[in-house]
């Protein structure tokens, strides 16, 4: 049997005015398959055509002189491109206008077959193409606004994404989508959270654990719950998008500030940790629990914050020597302590010294389920008098990028304090629901 080249693959579909995207049929001897043509990149095996099942799972088909090739659809018009056409599409539908801002991640990635390794490969029109249904849920206009993996997105990322989703919403679009690397999808959401303390319509940031071109990719139930949220809910909040389970019944909506991946490698990996989704999406959206509903005017970045603030783990044996070392030039510091936010009782002068030197030092839980309670036990009642900040059910992260948000509005150690322990963005829960595991 005699392979065809890429170039030969490319030509033949463009003869039938195939595209990615468009229902096909594939037959290979007496196989056929049907389904949505996903685009080839240059990471892409030779000659493979390569669709998704009905099922939301992947297939490669590898092409020969022999392979019957069949278009059966035509998906519908892409809103990317040209702003011309964007607004041309927009003009002829009723559909509502969401942005959209890529980032990157794995959600726009694929496997380079000849070293195994993940590259960010696909742009913003490449996404939309592998999920046609979204052109039946709202017109998505938008671009990448950079292209990496989550672990080298940091501040000067967010304040890019939290000026350009201002922008987007107060241009009239319905919500902004963003897509985003898993690993740390937490840190920007609640960056964001203190970042835009006012919404006029959703942020939702949706990732995925799988590439696209993996059977089992995760980002295509993703995208299309993340596209019904920005464009049909009222949610003025900063949320992910993600699995709920590890099947693909349906997405759950988290709080920005409450949101945690729980798992390295599951589709399902993220949780709302001491708090209840928002929301649970398949074919309509059910409400779960209550939220911030968006309200009119202009949106405003505060991207103000504070870089030298450090986030430490304690752990047995953990030296005040240490503690003050890393500690050294910081303006702030959050500690994760051991259950109800204990650290040794070595550390106690330590963490005194520095609030004594107006150095906020936040105390959270490792165990992130649950909340600090400093009035328990002696080692926590020592805590307080060495002047630290109650974290209560903060997440470590979420501790982390507040303080840092605090400290570039406030100077003053009773602000910082009073500023700490307002519940700004959802980070608090008093009532601690949502204790689900795996």
């Amino acid at each position: 049997m005699i392979m065809v080249s890429d170039s030969e693959l490319q030509k033949k579909l463009a003869s039938l005015g195939i595209e990615p995207g468009d229902e096909i049929l594939v037959a290979s001897g007496e196989r056929e398959l049907k389904g949505i043509l996903i685009p080839h990149h240059e990471f892409s095996d030779h000659g493979i055509i390569t669709v998704k099942l009905g099922s939301g799972y992947n297939v490669g088909v590898k092409a020969s002189g022999k392979t019957r090739i069949e278009l059966l659809k035509k998906a519908v018009a892409s809103p990317f491109g040209k702003q011309k056409r964007g607004a041309e599409h927009a003009a002829k539908s009723e559909l509502r206008r969401v942005a959209f801002a890529g980032t990157g991640g794995t959600i726009a990635s694929f496997v380079d077959y000849r070293t195994g390794g993940v590259f960010p490969a696909m742009d913003a029109a490449g996404i939309v193409s592998l999920v046609p249904e979204i052109s039946r849920i709202c017109s998505l206009e938008g671009r990448n606004i950079f292209s990496v993996f989550s672990e080298n997105i940091g501040y000067e990322q967010w304040c890019v994404l939290a000026d350009e989703i201002a922008d987007r919403l107060n241009e009239g679009y319905s919500g902004v989508l963003v897509s985003h690397g898993t690993d740390t999808l937490s840190y920007t959401a609640a960056a964001l959270s203190f970042m835009l303390p006012r919404l006029s319509g959703p942020v939702t940031i949706v990732g995925a654990q799988r590439s696209p071109d993996r059977p089992s990719f995760d980002g295509y139930l993703n995208l299309v719950s993340a596209a019904r949220i920005s464009s049909s809910s009222d949610i003025g909040e900063v949320v992910a998008v993600m699995h709920a389970s590890s099947s693909d019944r349906g997405c759950n909506v988290h709080r920005g500030t409450k949101v945690r991946k729980m798992h390295s490698s599951r589709r399902d990996a993220f949780r709302s940790v001491n708090a209840e989704p928002i929301a649970f999406v398949d074919d309509e959206i059910h409400f779960l629990s209550d939220y911030r509903k968006s309200a009119p005017g202009r949106v405003r970045a505060d991207t103000r914050m504070e870089e030298e603030v450090a986030l430490l783990q304690f752990y047995p044996d953990m030296d005040a020597r240490d503690l003050l070392k890393w500690a050294d030039g910081k303006k702030g510091v959050v500690v994760a302590g051991t259950g109800l936010g204990h650290v040794n009782s070595g550390l106690v002068d330590a963490i005194g010294k520095l609030t004594g030197e107006d150095v906020p030092v936040v105390v959270t839980t490792q165990c992130l389920y649950g909340s600090v309670d400093l009035n328990v036990y002696a080692t926590g009642r020592d805590l307080i008098k060495a002047g630290v900040i109650d974290g209560r059910d903060m997440l470590p992260e979420v501790a982390y990028v507040k303080l840092r948000h605090v400290l570039a509005h406030h100077s003053r150690p009773g602000d910082i304090r009073k500023a700490m322990m307002n519940n700004a963005a959802g980070e608090f829960n008093d009532r601690r629901t949502g204790l689900d595991e795996f």
